[in-house]
């Protein structure tokens, strides 16, 4: 008996939807990457995309499954961003949130204002808020609000299976509009050479100098350890080693004498003799002390500890300090910043850069000091293996029990669904840990995958889901989505930009990344780093995306409500 391998291949997948759900993500995070004239769809819209053409084939994928992988990816978005979202609703930057929370109202409006004038009915209304603020997060989100409506299945699925088919057609256009306007509109529209203001703006901030603090400008890797012969002439004998280079960072390690090794530190005195081990930037090293000493090669001197390590930042006394200040603490003597993630996002490492709660700060020294800086500044975030399942399993379980309650206003329920429980959750958990870290541990590449898999498992489902009705669906409203798309991403990017500039006055350098934190659009925020040749916009990336995150996937709820028919469904 022969078997048509096509026969088998549709068979099998019918058989076995999950098999159908792995082919989408397979072949969506292929497609998405891949770049043309400089813009890719990115994984979630390529995945989308296979699941429909996979989707043609009729396949029924289990809703159990698509809803229990949106809970852990909206809890982990929450995790993510739940320090510095708290930290934006109490005493930090109100410029930010005042700035972040005008947008997002345009944000809501501007995409229900055309679903209105367009006429579209609920399901492609919310599916075009979704795809035209590019936060993907919201067709779940909105989908949910659907279902808890108390509509007919019939006209339930028919909503519903809307969402992902405007979604699909008006995402293109938030993403790479979004990316035109702040890289190359925006900056022209004011008048504004990006590249000479993210300079000028470095430059305040210490960057590119060797007198303002050149040890914290840049990364760990430029930093060495070096070994010199100290002699009377050099002027470094006699007065305590901290008062040797003021102003420099440049420090000395450990000594050798006669034939002791001594660990030095602040309080230490050289002697004519002693063969030092200085750390610093080489540049420095060189410019400073080749001049005056002579190099020698000690292995055994030079083969002290060195650790390299991420330390979450808990202390309270740090939040708000440029680091140029920081690095004065007795602690910080011969530790050096690599690189600081904040909300996700690596921010610069420049003098002025300030450092917050919640951030993620890579630092590199010796052993000693590297530990001894831990106890300041925080929680080592050590590579670990294990996720802290009972954290998350209650965390989840609590979150979407408070999801479910809902109040019937106007006979419309509404509540935050168990998507809007699991986010909320996770806000606040995330918070927690950064307050207490002893507990609820989950190390990053944990996160990053219950974030990705989560998201992208349950954008594949709606697309296999979706798929039937796309084709005829595109047919019915596609250019008029299409355009009603352009006005809901390009009106509130435009007016970002000129409340930004002429309302809050933000510096040129930061005002495009704030723009960028707030819609959430990280391939924005690339292209504006590229066109200004700096990651000094990502300085002002992190609070307006922590709200924005947050606030534009709750908003998937509202826009439902305020599309939902007149009199309740």
């Amino acid at each position: 008996m022969t078997v048509n391998p096509i026969d088998f291949f549709v068979d099998t997948l019918r058989t076995y939807p999950p098999i159908a759900v792995f082919l989408a993500l397979g072949i969506g995070f292929v497609i998405g990457p891949i770049k043309i004239a400089g813009f890719n769809l990115g994984n979630v819209t390529a995945t989308l995309l296979a699941g429909v053409v996979i989707g043609q084939l009729g396949i029924q994928v289990s809703g159990d499954l698509k809803s229990t992988l949106f809970l852990i990816f909206l809890f982990a978005v929450g995790y993510g961003v739940g320090p510095q979202f708290v930290r934006g609703l109490s005493t930090d930057g109100p410029k930010q949130i005042l700035f972040a929370l005008s947008v997002l109202v345009l944000c809501l409006i501007v995409p229900y204002l055309c679903a209105l004038v367009a006429g579209l009915p609920l399901g492609y209304g919310a599916g075009m808020y979704a795809g035209s603020q590019t936060i993907s997060a919201a067709i779940g989100v909105a989908s949910d609000q659907i279902n808890a409506m108390g509509m007919t299945p019939e006209q339930a699925k028919t909503y519903t299976d809307q969402i992902p088919i405007a979604y699909a057609v008006t995402y293109i256009w938030g993403t790479i509009g979004s990316a035109i306007i702040l890289a190359q509109l925006g900056p022209r529209l004011l008048g504004i050479d990006l590249p000479a203001a993210c300079k000028e703006y470095e430059a305040k901030l210490g960057g590119g100098t060797v007198s303002t603090e050149p040890g914290i400008t840049r990364a760990y890797h430029d930093f060495g350890l070096r070994a010199y012969r100290i002699d009377e002439a050099s002027g470094l004998t006699g007065t305590p080693v901290r008062n040797l280079l003021p102003g420099i960072r440049v420090f000395v390690e450990r000594l050798r004498r006669g034939d002791q090794i001594i660990e030095a530190d602040g309080n230490t005195v050289l002697q004519p003799g002693d063969i030092v081990a200085f750390s610093g930037r080489r540049a420095l090293l060189v410019e400073h002390l080749d001049s005056k000493l002579v190099e020698v090669e000690d292995k055994e001197l030079l083969n002290a500890e060195a650790e390299v390590l991420d330390v979450y930042v808990t202390n309270k006394a740090l939040a708000g300090r440029t680091l140029a200040d920081v690095s004065t603490e007795d602690w910080a003597r011969g530790v050096y910043a690599r690189k600081i993630v904040r909300s996700l996002v690596e921010i610069p490492v420049l003098p002025g850069t300030t450092v917050e709660r919640g951030d993620i700060v890579t630092i590199g020294g010796a052993r000693r000091h590297v530990e001894a800086a831990i106890k300041a500044l925080g929680f080592a975030d050590r590579p670990v293996e294990t996720t802290d399942i009972a954290f998350l399993g209650w965390g989840l379980f609590f979150g979407a029990m408070v999801g479910a309650l809902t109040l019937t206003i106007g006979g419309i329920p509404i509540g935050l669904s168990t998507s809007g429980g699991a986010l909320l959750a996770g806000l606040v958990l995330g918070w927690l840990r950064s307050t207490y870290p002893a507990f609820g541990t989950i190390p990053a590449p944990a996160l990053w995958l219950m974030n990705t898999l989560g998201l992208n498992i349950f954008i594949a489902v709606v697309g296999i889901g979706a798929g039937p009705g796309f084709v005829a669906g595109l047919q019915e409203v596609g250019i008029s989505l299409l355009i009603w798309g352009i006005v809901a991403t390009s009106v509130p990017m435009i007016a970002s930009v000129l409340i930004g500039h002429y309302v809050f006055r933000f510096h040129p350098a930061i005002l495009f990344g704030a723009c960028a934190g707030v819609r959430t659009t990280t391939a924005a925020l690339g292209m504006i780093q590229e066109a200004a040749k700096s990651k000094v916009p990502a300085l002002g990336y992190g609070m307006p995306y922590a709200i924005g995150n947050t606030l534009l996937t709750i908003f998937g709820l509202v826009i439902v409500i305020m599309l939902a028919p007149s009199g309740g469904p």
